[in-house]
């Protein structure tokens, strides 16, 4: 065969694969019914097959591909846009970019199919010789020699065909060192080149599951974990490259694509080595056993120093002749018919995906938007700094009106800890049944017992039948002095709460405003110490008054006293006559134990009138101690949301120390690193939408 005729034979394959890929397309529409884009579809129908037309150029450098794509024309500002939002990072904003991803085991061939469609030698060797993600984008140019540019870490590198792979080698190390470790980090080849198809591809590490010399040991993990971040997005084409040698089943890159893609519809399976195993390769690829959703490819990939020409060359003769691999239609055969199929689903895929891109686009910078202006405006003089530190205060105080005075809780309706009136009365009531039930207000333990030591002890020269009134002050001071800490750790924990929810409201009026928000909690912080001190200095005095002397005008007493008095008569003689071991006494307790007692007869009744009266004043005492507290907190917590705040945030405010109104102008660091990003990302989706809406408006007027 010369070689005329086989480039007319290459050709034929180029004719007869145009109109399988087209066929197969309209099966595969049926399954995406969702593609809004039938122009892509028309537009690349409508091209001539003129036979001259197309006729590959022949060329005497060994390095040009025999393969034309049909389509550059139209495939290019669709490609230009995605490399646009590509460089763009619109990936970072949460936008999915649709892309072929070319995943294999390692050593399946897929560098060498890149090859085949770029035209250019790529780096080999053994293990894992695609160390970072290599994004391939290659343009076809009618240019006198191919261009070639490496992009990287913000680093343009030029090059050629002869340099290339030691390029690629040299980014590689400075991506990922120069051991045999992998990176996430991309590194973009571009390739124009005239004859090459239209294409933007990303070649992923090979996967391994044993690390050689120099690998990390968790080498297949790092791996896998690339590989599942680029092809899960739906907006992915799988290319899955395959082994003619291997069973497809075991194949580590099919269970990685089944398990993103279980219907098969974005993957493409291209089987390499076709020479080297022919014996049941037919069957393997119409079988199907795999679920390959868009279908297999068989390729001859170059061997040694063939030119790529002659690879083709062979590749056509190979499928053409051999008894086994001839058998195979030609639809499903060679790196033209690869070409052009990945062309067709790039298109295809692309313009499925414009109009939901520009929906997210637009939804993310409204988003974005909202926030920006969501953020307080910088201020630029002292008047806005006044006017922000008097508007943040006003917030602050009509916040704490709220919760702490007024009992509404419309701001914060889930957090159950800011409903703060019913929180303080939690704690009077838990504080007031704490009181009640102390060991200083248990009436019947030991009893009588202390009134008569007490009595024992203040007996003086007189007559006997006076009550002393030291043994009452005795008696109440040791049972004040009993429950003295229970006021104090009371008052400690209602400020502790008050304290808490001070700074919070504070913190969420001012925080975008570093400088304010720091004197404004510092104020807070000092306010809620010096009245936590007057209100301690406060219950101290309550507690010593009550230690001091005895006194009420309440009725209560004496009605209550009158009545316990009334069983006196009947209780010493039940102790007189020793009948019974216990006794019951209302308002006092049950089963009160008696038997004791029978040895204290001549102070019995004093002892029971002694007893009778600090049962009868002690419930005033507690009652005294817990409303003149609430009473206390009340007034305190009003003083300081009417007055007090705001005192002393301004003199905190106007201190030397804080730095004056200027101070307020600067931005803290966390907000203007958010006012930066939100900037920043705003720009980039701006820019991402224009892009997407010009290639849209460009479909929509062709």
């Amino acid at each position: 065969m010369n070689y005329m005729n086989c480039s007319q034979l290459t050709h034929l394959l180029y004719i007869s694969s145009y109109f399988f890929v087209n066929s197969q397309l309209k099966k595969t529409s049926s399954q995406m019914r969702n593609y809004p884009f039938n122009w892509v579809n028309q537009k690349l129908n409508s091209f001539s097959l003129d036979t001259d037309h197309h006729q590959p150029q022949s060329s005497n450098s060994d390095t040009v591909p025999p393969i034309v794509s049909f389509y550059n024309e139209t495939i290019r500002p669709i490609l230009d846009a995605v490399e646009n939002l590509r460089r763009l990072n619109i990936t970072k904003e949460g936008i999915q970019l649709p892309s072929i991803v070319v995943v294999g085991d390692q050593s399946s061939g897929k560098s060498s199919v890149l090859e085949s469609l770029a035209g250019i030698r790529l780096p080999r060797g053994q293990g894992i010789c695609t160390r970072v993600p290599l994004i391939m984008r290659l343009q076809s140019h009618s240019v006198p020699e191919t261009e070639l540019v490496l992009e990287y870490n913000n680093i343009t590198v030029l090059t050629d065909e002869e340099h290339v792979s030691d390029a690629i080698n040299t980014a590689t190390e400075e991506l990922a060192g120069k051991s045999k470790g992998i990176c996430n980090s991309p590194l973009t080849l571009v390739v124009k080149k005239d004859g090459v198809p239209d294409l933007t591809m990303v070649d992923l590490p090979g996967i391994t599951r044993v690390p050689v010399h120099g690998q990390p040991e968790d080498i297949y993990d790092q791996v896998k974990d690339i590989i599942m971040e680029y092809i899960k997005p739906e907006e992915t084409i799988i290319l899955n490259v395959l082994s003619a040698t291997v069973d497809f089943p075991t194949c580590e890159s099919i269970r990685m694509s089944q398990s993103v893609d279980r219907t098969g519809l974005r993957t493409l399976a291209v089987v390499t080595k076709a020479d080297k195993a022919p014996e049941g390769l037919k069957e393997k690829v119409t079988a199907d056993d795999v679920n390959i959703g868009l279908g297999y490819i068989c390729v001859r990939n170059r061997i040694n120093d063939e030119s790529y020409e002659d690879a083709r060359k062979e590749e056509a003769m190979l499928f053409q002749n051999h008894p086994l691999l001839s058998k195979i239609d030609k639809s499903m055969v060679g790196v033209p018919v690869l070409a052009q199929r990945l062309v067709r689903l790039q298109a295809s895929i692309i313009s499925k995906t414009l109009p939901e891109m520009l929906r997210k686009i637009n939804e993310k910078l409204n988003s974005q938007l909202s926030e920006l202006e969501s953020l307080p405006k910088n201020l630029t003089c002292a008047a806005d700094a006044m006017a922000a530190f008097m508007h943040i205060i006003g917030l602050v105080k009509e916040s704490l009106k709220k919760i702490l005075i007024r009992g509404e809780f419309d701001e914060y309706p889930e957090d159950k800890s800011m409903h703060c009136t019913a929180r303080l009365v939690e704690k009077l009531n838990e504080y007031s049944k704490d009181l009640h039930e102390c060991p200083g207000s248990n009436h019947t333990e030991n009893f009588l017992m202390d009134e008569i030591m007490l009595l024992e002890e203040a007996k003086g020269i007189g007559l006997p039948n006076f009550m002393p009134r030291t043994a009452f002050l005795a008696l109440l001071k040791r049972k004040v002095g009993a429950i003295s800490s229970r006021p104090i750790q009371f008052i400690d924990d209602v400020w502790d709460y008050l304290g808490k929810v001070v700074i919070g409201v504070i913190n969420r009026h001012s925080e975008h405003y570093y400088q304010l928000q720091r004197c404004t909690c510092r104020a807070g912080e000092n306010l809620i110490f010096r009245m936590r001190e007057n209100s301690k200095k406060h219950v101290k005095e309550a507690i010593e008054m009550e230690k001091l002397t005895d006194y009420t005008c309440k009725p209560e007493y004496m009605t209550e006293y009158y009545n316990l008095m009334a069983y006196q008569a009947h209780f010493v003689a039940t102790v007189r006559e020793g009948i019974c071991g216990a006794i019951n006494i209302s308002c006092v307790g049950e089963n009160i134990q008696i038997r004791h007692l029978g040895d204290y007869i001549q102070v019995l009744d004093q002892a029971y009138d002694l007893k009778m009266r600090m049962v009868s004043y002690w419930k005033i005492v507690l009652r005294r101690l817990i409303d003149t507290i609430a009473l206390h907190l009340q007034f305190s917590i009003n003083s300081l949301v009417n007055n007090e705040l705001e005192k002393e945030i301004t003199a905190c405010f106007t201190s030397p120390s804080f730095g004056g109104i200027e101070s307020l102008l600067e931005e803290s660091p966390s907000m203007a690193a958010k006012r930066a990003m939100l900037s920043r990302s705003v720009e980039v989706l701006k820019e991402s939408k224009e892009v997407v809406s010009n290639i849209m408006d460009g479909i929509s007027s062709d």
